[in-house]
């Protein structure tokens, strides 16, 4: 039977750290690497005997990267501590480490926002893979690195992402900074044309292309959001261009 190191990346994680650990207690070793929370994240990690590792964040990549450095199992599965995994997935990631048919597995992640699952906003991710055959790259939208073959497992995750507007908007935000410096490191250049059309296609990308309006009010409330997450990041690419910031 091959077995499993699930890593949960955390900061301030109080609310749903626990249900996480919970939904992951088949797995053979469960690694939290934490950014040095103020809350009881990381008593309630240890109360549910998992290793703790605590690390100053820099990037999402380094701190998973440092996590893998940890692990001492064939496979790895990266989850958040907004994500739980069901009975009929764990079945799944099961089936897929014993028979390795491929390197890594792509899970299914419908969002979560005003009390309803939204499937036409979700994403497809690589989480399921085998240890030395991966390493993530980037900053803020870490990127895993698989040498291999990359299947897809069909039971979704449960994936809390949305924890309210003002959380949301707050998190684009934060992110944006990392983003806009990111493309002025590459020489990127914007403009007030890329100011309205950018957040503009992505409204008409997620709420008509990928259906989103059959989501109801959460889904032009997400398509919204996301939208204004991409007009922060090139307006403060342009404050950086202005020396502004």
């Amino acid at each position: 039977m091959s077995k499993l190191t699930v890593i949960i990346p955390t900061f301030n994680e109080e609310h749903y750290i626990d249900g996480a650990l919970y939904s992951v207690k088949f797995a053979d070793e469960i690694i939290v690497i934490d950014s040095f929370s103020k809350d009881k994240t990381v008593d309630i990690a240890k109360s549910h005997n998992c290793k703790v590792i605590q690390r100053q964040f820099d990037n999402f990549s380094n701190q998973k990267n440092h996590a893998l450095q940890f692990a001492t199992t064939e496979w790895i599965l990266f989850l958040d501590a907004d994500e739980r995994i069901t009975y009929e997935l764990q079945k799944e990631i099961e089936d897929a480490m014993n028979t390795g048919k491929h390197t890594a597995y792509k899970l299914h992640f419908p969002h979560f926002f005003m009390n309803r699952f939204m499937y036409h906003h979700h994403n497809d991710v690589t989480r399921l893979v085998k240890r030395e055959q991966c390493h993530f790259e980037g900053s803020v939208h870490e990127k895993l690195i698989v040498e291999g073959s990359v299947g897809k497992l069909k039971s979704k995750v449960l994936h809390y992402t949305y924890k309210g507007l003002e959380h949301n908007l707050k998190k684009k935000d934060h992110y944006a900074w990392f983003q806009a410096e990111q493309m002025q490191a590459k020489n990127k250049k914007t403009s007030y044309i890329q100011l309205f059309f950018k957040p503009t296609y992505r409204f008409f990308h997620e709420y008509i292309i990928k259906r989103g309006f059959l989501d109801g009010v959460p889904g032009f409330a997400v398509a919204s959001i996301n939208a204004y997450g991409v007009f922060s990041r090139y307006a403060k690419l342009m404050l950086l261009q202005k020396g502004l910031k």
